[in-house]
């Protein structure tokens, strides 16, 4: 399997030994997944971390009327995982979904959480890594999902073009937290 991405993206974080980079590639596979299956289902224990080769992921939740609330998207070199679960040690309480049939590199989580006692340069990327895209990322996230209007996001959404256009009508408006005729509504007033 072609590694090359996987490494160097990590390698952007923090650069890994060759010693680190082959311990880390000895616990990967490489797995498949088509579109709508679940990676991981609310409920279950997550296990597994995942980097995106190809495709795209949902994470979402489901509300009390039945419906898919989706909270984030992930496109190709990106990590993924029920991260909070792992390491509470707790069933996830979302559940992640291909959107499109996605190549993924996965690889185990508690011999990942040995590795990261063994080799302090991938304990130093995860922990950069956990900064930068948990914290950083996803605190003004959860603050823009409760003050700012579903129109002020869908114009954020939009500037992600290429995400933009993978994403189909209702999972937008899942995202925004608004119904498809809302949705409908704000596209209107925009064009």
């Amino acid at each position: 399997m072609n590694n090359s991405e996987f490494v160097k993206h990590i390698n952007q974080y923090y650069p890994l030994s060759e010693e680190t980079i082959q311990d880390l590639l000895d616990i990967c596979t490489e797995e498949y997944y088509h579109k709508n299956d679940l990676l991981l289902e609310s409920g279950s224990m997550a296990r597994y971390y995942y980097f995106i080769k190809s495709g795209l992921i949902g994470y979402y939740t489901v509300d009390e009327q039945g419906d898919n609330i989706y909270k984030i998207f992930f496109e190709e070199n990106s990590f993924v995982a029920s991260t909070a679960a792992i390491i509470k040690n707790v069933p996830s309480d979302f559940n992640i979904i291909a959107l499109e049939d996605c190549a993924v590199i996965q690889y185990p989580a508690k011999q990942y959480r040995e590795l990261l006692e063994k080799h302090h340069d991938l304990a130093l990327f995860h922990m950069y890594y956990l900064e930068k895209n948990w914290v950083v990322k996803k605190e003004p996230l959860e603050v823009s999902l409760k003050y700012e209007t579903a129109k002020k996001r869908y114009l954020q959404l939009l500037e992600n073009q290429s995400l933009y256009n993978r994403l189909k009508q209702h999972h937008i408006a899942s995202f925004l937290g608004i119904t498809p005729t809302q949705l409908s509504r704000i596209k209107k007033e925009i064009n």
